[in-house]
C-alpha cells in the first residue's frame, strides 16, 4: 500500500472523474509498470500513458462500454486490458440513449451572496437592452461587396490612425528595408470617438449562389448582428442582383427592431453612379454614426442584463476537467442572478441529450431540442457524415479519441441550471437562464451564431490555443492546462491550470473568472483577442458543419 501511494499520490498523476467510471484520466505522463490505487485495489499500467489520455481501470472486453462523467463515451473494438491506453485503436464512439430521463429541472443554486448588487458599466440601448460594447456595424449582404468592405476598412482605419495592424506594418517594412530607413512614427493620435470601441467590417462568402434558404439564414444572422446591444447602427452594402435582398434584410431587422430604434444605411452598387461614390456615402454614414455612437456612455447595468456565449475550440484531455466545468460554474452563478447562458455546438452534446433533456424546464423546451438534435443527424447522414467524425486530429492527439468522450467533457460548459429555452440557428435569445442553440461544432461558426443569438459575452476554452475573436462581442480565452497558458500568453486570458494540479477549486477561481467577466464587460479588461483585433466571422451554411 505504502508504495502505491507514493507512485500515484504525488503531484496528482490521475484522475477518475465519476464513481460509475471505468477509465482513469492521467494527470502528468506516466511510466509502464506505474501502480495506481483506484477504490481500495491497484492497478498496474502496462504501457507507458500521455498525460491527458485514458487507461482502463479493469479488462474490458469487446463490446464493452468505456465510461467517463459517469456515461457511455465509447466501445471496445478488441479486448482492453486493466492499465492499457484507451486509443483510437481500441475504442470507437459509442453513445447510451437508454439512460434515465428523469426530470431535475430543479437545482440547488450557488452561493452569490458576494454578486449581489453587483452591476457592469454597459451602453444602454433603447430598446431596453445593454451593450458591453459600442461599435458601428458595416456589412456586406454579398460576398461581391468584399472588396469594398475590404477598401472602407482600409480608408476607416487610415483616417482614424486606428490600424491594428501597425506595428506589424513597420516590421515589414524594418525586415525589408532595415530599421535606419525609418524614422520613427509619431505617437497614436487622440481617440476621435473616446466612447466608441471602433468599427467593424464583415466578410463573408454566402448571399448568393446557394439556396434561398441559405439567403434566408444569412439575412437573419446579420440581423442579429445590426440589432445586436453592443451595435450602436450599420452600414449596408448591397451589390443590387444577388438572392440576399435588402428588402429581405430589412424584414428581418424589423423583426427585431419593430420601431426602428436602430440606424441602418443601405446602399446599391448597381443604383449608384460610381465606385467612388458608393465610397464616399458609405464612408458618410460611418463617420455619422461614430459622432452619434460617441454621445452613448457606460452606465451602470446590472448582472441580468449579461448574455454569456459558451464555446471551446482547440479542446484537449484537460477541457472537461478543468475548464469548461470552471465555465458551468459561472455560468450557475450568472443565471443564479438573473443573467442567461447559451450554450451551442450540436455535434459536442451528442451522447449527454438525456442529460440536457432532463433538464429542460418543461415539455415543450425538451421536445424541441430532441427534434432538432434528430434532425441535424439526419441531414449529417444523408450526406454521408457523422458526429463521430466532429473530433480534429488535435483533439485525438490530445486524448479526446471520440465524439462522445468530446461531447461529455464539452457539456460542462453549461454548468447545472435548468434548460429554459431551446433555438434554432440566428433565433435569437428571449428568455433568461440558460438557453441551447443548434450550430455546428466549427469554433468560428459557432461563435458567430452565439453573438447573433444575442451573446454579448462569450467565454472560450481551449487546450491546445486558437486565436478566435468576434467582431461584436468580447470573447475571453481560457486555458485548461497552465503550459498553454505559459506557451501562448498573447491569446490566453485565464488560465484554468490550477485545478488539474490541485492548487485551487472550481469554486474558487469561478469567483474570480466571474469578477474578469464584469471587468470585460465594463470596458475594464480588454480580451487578448480585441488586442490582437481576431474579428473573425463564418455563417454557418448548413450544407453540413460538423
Amino acid at each position: 500500500m505504502s508504495q502505491t501511494i507514493a507512485s500515484d499520490t504525488f503531484a496528482h498523476s490521475s484522475l477518475r472523474v465519476h464513481v460509475a467510471d471505468n477509465v482513469r484520466v492521467a494527470l502528468k505522463d506516466l511510466p509502464v509498470a506505474h501502480e495506481v490505487e483506484d477504490n481500495n485495489r491497484l492497478v498496474r499500467l502496462v504501457e507507458p500513458i500521455r498525460h491527458k489520455h485514458k487507461f482502463a481501470l479493469e479488462d474490458l472486453a469487446e463490446g464493452e462500454s468505456v465510461i467517463m462523467y459517469g456515461v457511455t463515451v465509447g466501445r471496445a473494438i478488441r479486448a482492453i486490458a486493466a492499465g492499457a491506453a484507451i486509443t483510437t485503436d481500441n475504442v470507437e464512439h459509442s453513445t447510451d440513449s437508454s439512460q434515465p430521463q428523469g426530470r431535475h429541472d430543479h437545482w440547488n443554486a450557488p452561493e452569490v451572496s458576494a454578486f449581489q448588487g453587483m452591476t457592469f458599466d454597459g451602453y444602454h440601448r433603447p430598446d431596453g437592452r445593454v451593450g458591453t460594447a459600442n461599435v458601428w456595424l458595416v456589412v456586406p449582404l454579398v460576398f461581391c461587396e468584399n472588396r469594398n468592405i475590404e477598401v472602407l476598412r482600409q480608408c476607416v482605419a487610415d483616417a482614424l490612425g486606428e490600424d491594428p495592424y501597425r506595428d506589424y506594418k513597420r516590421m515589414a517594412r524594418e525586415l525589408l528595408h532595415g530599421r535606419a530607413a525609418f524614422k520613427p512614427e509619431p505617437a497614436p493620435r487622440q481617440r476621435l470617438f473616446p466612447n466608441v470601441d471602433g468599427v467593424r467590417f464583415l466578410t463573408h462568402t454566402l448571399g448568393c449562389g446557394g439556396t434561398d434558404d441559405d439567403a434566408q439564414a444569412l439575412c437573419q444572422l446579420l440581423a442579429g448582428y445590426i440589432c445586436h446591444p453592443n451595435v450602436a447602427g450599420a452600414t449596408v452594402l448591397s451589390l443590387g442582383c444577388q438572392k440576399s435582398q435588402i428588402g429581405m434584410l430589412k424584414a428581418a431587422v424589423a423583426e427585431r427592431d419593430p420601431n426602428g430604434l436602430r440606424p441602418v444605411h443601405y446602399f446599391e452598387q448597381q443604383a449608384t453612379g460610381s465606385e467612388e461614390a458608393l465610397i464616399r456615402e458609405a464612408l458618410t454614414t460611418i463617420f455619422d454614426g461614430l459622432a452619434e455612437a460617441n454621445r452613448v456612455t457606460r452606465t451602470p447595468a446590472p448582472l441580468s442584463e449579461l448574455t454569456i456565449g459558451l464555446e471551446c475550440g482547440g479542446s484537449d484531455g484537460f477541457s472537461g476537467l478543468s475548464a469548461n466545468p470552471l465555465v458551468g460554474a459561472v455560468i450557475d452563478r450568472l443565471v443564479a442572478l438573473g443573467g442567461s447562458g447559451i450554450l451551442s455546438e450540436f455535434p459536442e452534446l451528442c451522447g449527454v441529450e438525456h442529460e440536457l433533456i432532463a433538464r429542460c424546464r418543461d415539455t415543450r423546451v425538451a421536445e424541441r431540442f430532441r427534434q432538432l438534435m434528430d434532425a441535424y443527424q439526419r441531414h449529417a447522414a444523408s450526406v454521408g457524415a457523422h458526429f463521430s467524425m466532429n473530433p480534429s486530429p488535435g483533439n485525438i492527439r490530445d486524448g479526446l479519441i471520440t465524439d462522445a468522450m468530446k461531447s461529455a467533457g464539452a457539456a460542462k460548459k453549461g454548468g447545472d441550471s435548468p434548460v429554459v429555452d431551446v433555438l434554432d440557428y440566428t433565433e435569437p435569445t428571449v428568455r433568461k437562464g440558460l438557453n441551447l442553440l443548434c450550430t455546428p461544432g466549427n469554433d468560428v461558426e459557432s461563435t458567430t451564431a452565439l453573438v447573433g443569438s444575442g451573446a454579448n459575452l462569450v467565454m472560450f476554452t481551449t487546450g491546445l490555443g486558437t486565436p478566435t475573436g468576434n467582431p461584436v462581442a468580447p470573447v475571453l480565452k481560457i486555458a485548461s492546462n497552465s503550459e498553454l497558458a505559459t506557451r501562448m500568453p498573447d491569446v490566453i486570458d485565464f488560465d484554468a491550470g490550477p485545478i488539474i494540479r490541485g492548487e485551487a477549486q472550481i469554486d474558487e477561481l469561478a469567483d474570480k473568472l466571474l469578477r474578469l467577466c464584469v471587468d470585460t464587460a465594463s470596458g475594464r479588461y480588454l480580451p487578448r483577442a480585441v488586442q490582437l483585433a481576431q474579428y473573425d466571422f463564418i455563417p454557418w451554411k448548413r450544407g453540413v458543419s460538423l
